[in-house]
């Protein structure tokens, strides 16, 4: 069965996402109008810069937002069950056993005084009734699949004593523990030198791969999801401004911010000369710019820019685009 055109096999699906920041001041549309699809199987990563609401929009999925936050949408559904109308006690059951969270601080998100083995543990005895032992022995089998060498030992050491990145990958064990349906990794690469990246998403996928589940990964950096990656959504102020099959948006973007996000991944070609960059910074959610928020930025932007916000609608058949002159980047495709 093809799992990208099954809905039965659909992990995730959410439609017209809006989050909303409240409190004693104005109102902050944070995210706007989101559309997500993910199927068992497949990689999808969100990108952009940051600010550009990628966290946000994952917390809102998961289920995670406080008594300042609004969130609105069509629909929001992993699996067959609506997390729309779901109690918080029954979100919460599914984010420990159905859909996970791996955070980009793996020291903070780790408990200082207590074995990775007794944390990892902890998942296996609370959610399954599992023995001291049985938690045990399942600790060490989920290191050796997140590839932690000589895992009956480790599994006995703090977090202090693994480096950056076993540790990411102990985050990922814990939450892979239950075998969820989706695995949100929200920039589980910061701050990790490029070849302990590299390893983290060639984990992901091969985890991907081996348990079938859907992976939704959050990134603001190109390079790292350019091999991995079956679908992208690129995001900017708040928006999906291009969305499609990740080889062709690489290979043929079809917005000017995916474009300028491409030419400024440093390339080897390029050495000796000096670094592309995006003029000026993303706009803040308080003070998003009328029409498209892009605009100021972008150095093919026409008046119409300025006032009239561009809908992301479908260019070509698993493509959409959120620009007025999209029809001339796309045309070149089916040309």
């Amino acid at each position: 069965m093809d799992s990208k055109t099954s809905h039965s096999s659909r992990v995730l699906l959410v439609r017209n996402l809006s989050v909303t920041i409240t409190g004693s001041g104005p109102e902050i549309p944070a995210v706007r109008e989101v559309d997500l699809s993910i199927d068992r199987g497949e990689f999808v990563a969100l990108l952009g810069e940051s600010g550009s609401g990628k966290s946000v929009t994952a917390r809102a999925i998961m289920g995670l937002g406080d008594e300042n936050t609004r969130v609105e949408a069509d629909q929001l559904r992993l699996g067959d069950a609506d997390l729309l109308v779901l109690s918080e006690e029954a979100r919460r059951k599914l984010r420990g056993e159905r859909m996970t969270l791996v955070l980009q601080d793996a020291l903070s998100a780790l408990n200082p005084v207590m074995t990775i083995g007794d944390q990892i543990g902890e998942i296996f005895r609370v959610h399954r009734g599992a023995s001291r032992r049985q938690a045990h022995a399942q600790a060490v089998e989920l290191l050796g699949l997140v590839r932690i060498p000589a895992p009956s030992r480790r599994v006995n050491d703090y977090p202090h004593q693994f480096s950056g990145g076993m540790r990411q990958r102990i985050l990922i064990a814990m939450a892979i523990a239950l075998d969820p349906e989706l695995l949100i990794a929200d920039e589980p690469t910061t701050a990790l030198d490029v070849t302990v990246q590299a390893q983290i998403l060639d984990l992901l996928g091969t985890l991907r791969d081996q348990l079938g589940m859907g992976v939704l990964l959050i990134t603001h950096d190109l390079g790292v999801v350019m091999e991995v990656a079956d679908h992208v959504s690129v995001m900017y102020a708040g928006r999906i401004v291009e969305s499609g099959d990740a080889d062709t948006v690489f290979a043929h973007p079809a917005h000017p911010y995916t474009e300028a996000l491409l030419r400024s991944v440093p390339q080897a070609a390029q050495r000796g000369s000096d670094l592309l960059t995006i003029p000026g910074s993303p706009p803040s959610l308080t003070r998003v710019p009328a029409g498209c928020s892009f605009h100021p930025r972008c150095d093919l932007a026409v008046t119409a820019c300025a006032t009239t916000r561009p809908p992301l609608t479908d260019t070509i058949p698993g493509r959409r685009v959120a620009c007025l002159r999209s029809e001339e980047f796309t045309g070149e495709l089916v040309s």
